[in-house]
Formats: C-alpha cells, sequence, structure tokens
C-alpha cells in the first residue's frame, strides 16, 4: 500500500503539537505531517525494502562508529523541518555538533531541525515523484547530502545541496 495523505483542513488544523500527540497514541503507526498540516500515513516496508534499509543502516553505523563524527537515526525517529513538516526518513545522519547543541530534555522527542543526510528507500507501491518531492522538501530544509534509493529500477537520486540531483541508473555499488 502506497503512503496516504488526509487533508484534514475541513477539519481541523494539524499542529504540530497535536500531531506529537497522535504519534504518542499510536505508536504502532508511522505517521509524518506535511508542512501544510496534512497528515501521511504509511504501511509497514515490505522484506526486501526492509532488509535494504537494514544493510544501509548498518553501513552507516559502521562508518558513523569508527569516525564518531555524528549520530545516526532509523526511520522511526521523527525530525521536525524549518518548513513545519514533520518527517521521518529513512536513515537520517546529523553531525555530533548539532546532536550537542540539543538540550537533554529536546533529544527525547522528535527533534527540531533537519539531518544532514537522509536516505529514502522507495518501496514497489512508493511513488518515485512524491519522494522526489519529499527529498526536495529535505534540501530545502537545509539537508547536505540525500539519496534516494529505488531497487526495482535499479536507480538512484543523488541530492547535494546547492546543485541539481543526479540520476544514477543501474549503479555497480
Amino acid at each position: 500500500m502506497a503512503a496516504l495523505t488526509l487533508n484534514l483542513s475541513p477539519l481541523i488544523t494539524l499542529s504540530r503539537a497535536d500531531f506529537i500527540r497522535l504519534c504518542a497514541a499510536n505508536p504502532e503507526l508511522k505517521l509524518e505531517r506535511t508542512a501544510q498540516g496534512e497528515l501521511v500515513i504509511m504501511s509497514p516496508t515490505g522484506g526486501e525494502t526492509g532488509n535494504l534499509n537494514f544493510e544501509i543502516a548498518g553501513e552507516v553505523y559502521v562508518w558513523n562508529r569508527q569516525s564518531g563524527r555524528g549520530k545516526s537515526f532509523d526511520s522511526s525517529t521523527g525530525f521536525s523541518l524549518p518548513s513545519g513538516s514533520d518527517r521521518s526518513p529513512d536513515l537520517a545522519w546529523i553531525p555530533i555538533e548539532k546532536w550537542e547543541a540539543l538540550d537533554p530534555s529536546v533529544r527525547q522527542g522528535f527533534l527540531p531541525l533537519c539531518p544532514d543526510f537522509v536516505v529514502e528507500i522507495l518501496s514497489p507501491t512508493d511513488s518515485w515523484i512524491q519522494t522526489q518531492a519529499k527529498m526536495q522538501e529535505y534540501m530545502d530544509n537545509g539537508c547536505r547530502l540525500g539519496w534516494l534509493l529505488d531497487p526495482k529500477a535499479k536507480r538512484v537520486m543523488i541530492y547535494r545541496q546547492g546543485q541539481a540531483p543526479e540520476l544514477v541508473e543501474d549503479p555497480e555499488t
């Protein structure tokens, strides 16, 4: 099942605080909120996507553990972006300086910043176009590097701050 976006504006304005309470009341759901207050409901991934996510997270974990340069996060971590949206990329990383600048109490909730590095992995039912827009949202909010992986089509879109996205078809690694 693809992500489902609900426009709640005819009934309510879903504020960030409302969204955080909604997530706390429904921890079994994977939810995001757009800058316009729309609620995005995502289904769990399938086995192939989940495995790929785990493999990439493992690589980033090992690199980060060896370098000690920052903090890595999985897909269950919420980020409150400057634009007003609340997102949970499949994988995220921030420099240690950003982490240390956060008050310890703030670290317990959605992190009020945009990650410097994000990875989104397309599930078979996800939209390439919608996920590209999500990646652009990360870049517009200060992300420095992003990878959009499409395992089925064997392509990667690489996002770098200040540059046009680069499409790599059938990468060797």
